[in-house]
C-alpha cells in the first residue's frame, strides 16, 4: 500500500450496518474524518429521518435499541424534513 492510497483509506461518511424492522430502516454509520457514529432511524411511510449521534463504545447497542438512546431532552433530537 503506498503513502497516497494509505492517507485516503477511512476517509468520510461509513455505513457500518443496516437492518429493517416494524416499518423503520435504521442504519449506524461512522464518520472517520470526526471518529465519531451516529444511528439513522428511517420511517419511508413518513419520510421522517431521526438522527441520534451515539459514543463508539455504545454504537451497536444504539443501533439494535436506537430508542433506548432518547434522552429525556428534545436537544438531542433532530428531525430532518428533506421538502
Amino acid at each position: 500500500m503506498n503513502v497516497e492510497t494509505q492517507n485516503s483509506v477511512g476517509r468520510g461518511l461509513h455505513e457500518l450496518a443496516c437492518r429493517a424492522s416494524g416499518g423503520l430502516e435504521i442504519r449506524l454509520y461512522w464518520d472517520a474524518d470526526e471518529d465519531s457514529t451516529h444511528v439513522e432511524v428511517w420511517q419511508p411511510d413518513s419520510g421522517e429521518l431521526l438522527l441520534l449521534e451515539v459514543a463508539s463504545e455504545r454504537a451497536l447497542e444504539a443501533f439494535y435499541h436506537p430508542f433506548a438512546e432518547i434522552q429525556p431532552s428534545l436537544e438531542v433530537l433532530a428531525v430532518v424534513d428533506d421538502a
